[in-house]
């Protein structure tokens, strides 16, 4: 079959990468795509993601198969949803499912209805509405923006000074433009996070894929603002089989049939809190860099399972959803000023280097070429280097042999990814 993968990051890249080691897929197109997806795909950089007519009159010129949608700004704006009319298979959500996404506050509202755990919360567009929330919380609170902010719309405030001047960013600012004018405050909760995944079918399947745990902060012992995710590992030494299954059970497959029919993948981010686990955030796509760490350790027929959620027949295909018993560490590159302003077109070096090095793959997620043909940045987030091995400590130590041989000026990681899962094993 031929699949078409929308996006240009990194998570584009790990997509386009397994789908281009299926041997029922014979040819992979990416719109956008990137300078490290052309290397495994056939890239359309004049349809960028968000542009749903253009998309769809790609699909139907070069009569694709299935259309694996990456990010979620399409999938909020209805890009699955015209794909089916023209009856062309698609992984991922409708709009109307999307939402559990796109709005912070539906989100709560399924949660609800469903009896998921979740932290205590209140939706507010008057900032002495949301400001007498916090105080009720005690001063400490968690501000999001109710819609799409890039994963950059949540502040984490210890103090009711921070907890305010968030509110007023999103509401009296604009900070976060449409995006930030309604507001979830929510109760601050304690434990380690993890990320957990479900594909579904819209029939009445839904596989648990494996746990991951992102590292969102920019800085070393989780300091600085929050980004996109600088890193991450899978699997998670802490999630056992037993609560693995009741998230499935509780948490995913409930809102799956709340939002049915729903087909693709649904991720939910969570604490493990001291009273069981408790939903942080759904997203309606895989998760960058979490997709770098799990597609590597999947089997080749990746392209097999999306296409069986995309028709239907997941409950056929259910084995191509299975994971190898090592592990993968993801760490990611950016530039300098991220998550702020940055530079672009700064040269890259190094890149085919640390290809070298056993078990490592570099995934693209901010590049291209300048005039003389040569890999420069294009983005915040440049890179996502991940290492397998047979253990978290073993896949750690090739991720950054491989950062060790990538170099462009003002360059910035984290160099703590997977070290606390790797000392929590040794203990």
């Amino acid at each position: 079959m031929k699949v078409l993968v929308v996006g240009g990051g990194a998570r584009e890249h790990a997509l386009c990468w397994r789908l281009a080691q299926d041997p029922t897929v014979t040819r992979v197109l990416a719109a956008p795509g990137n300078a490290g997806i052309a290397q495994v795909a056939d890239c359309v950089p004049a349809v960028t993601a968000d542009d749903i007519d253009a998309i769809v009159d790609l699909v139907e010129r070069r009569d694709v198969d299935l259309t694996v949608v990456g990010p979620e700004v399409p999938l909020v704006a209805g890009l699955a949803d015209e794909l089916r009319r023209r009856r062309r298979r698609v992984f991922g959500p409708s709009a109307a499912a999307a939402r559990i996404e796109g709005s912070k506050a539906f989100a709560k509202d399924v949660m609800a209805r469903r009896g998921v755990p979740t932290a205590r919360a209140g939706v507010f567009d008057d900032v002495r509405e949301a400001v007498a929330f916090v105080d009720e919380l005690g001063g400490a609170a968690v501000v999001k923006a109710d819609g799409l902010a890039a994963g950059k719309g949540v502040l984490v405030a210890p103090d009711r000074e921070t907890a305010v001047r968030a509110i007023e960013d999103c509401l009296i600012a604009s900070a976060f433009g449409e995006a930030g004018r309604t507001v979830v405050v929510e109760e601050v909760l304690d434990g380690p996070e993890v990320s957990m995944f479900a594909v579904t079918d819209g029939e009445g399947s839904c596989v648990l894929l494996d746990t991951a745990q992102d590292h969102k902060r920019l800085g070393d012992g989780d300091t600085g603002p929050n980004t996109g995710g600088m890193g991450c590992y899978s699997p998670v030494p802490f999630v056992d089989q037993g609560t693995a299954t009741w998230v499935l059970d509780n948490v995913l497959a409930q809102v799956v049939d709340e939002l049915r029919p729903y087909r693709g993948v649904l991720y939910a981010g969570l604490m493990l809190t001291a009273t069981g686990p408790k939903v942080l955030e759904f997203n309606c796509r895989f998760g960058d860099p979490e997709a770098e760490v799990l597609l590597p350790r999947m089997p080749y027929g990746v392209g097999t399972l999306l296409h069986a959620c995309a028709t239907g027949r997941l409950a056929y295909e259910a084995g191509n959803a299975g994971f190898d018993d090592g592990a993968a560490v993801t760490v990611v590159v950016a530039s300098e000023g991220y998550p702020g302003s940055y530079p672009t077109g700064v040269p890259i070096t190094g890149v085919e280097d640390a290809l070298t090095h056993e078990g490592v793959t570099v995934f693209h997620a901010g590049t291209g070429r300048n005039r003389d043909g040569q890999l420069v940045t294009a983005g915040g987030r440049v890179l996502a280097v991940t290492g397998q091995g047979s253990s978290i400590s073993e896949a750690r130590d090739r991720a950054y042999r491989g950062v060790a041989e990538i170099h462009f000026d003002g360059m910035q990681f984290r160099t703590d990814i997977a070290a606390h899962a790797v000392e929590g094993a040794r203990t």
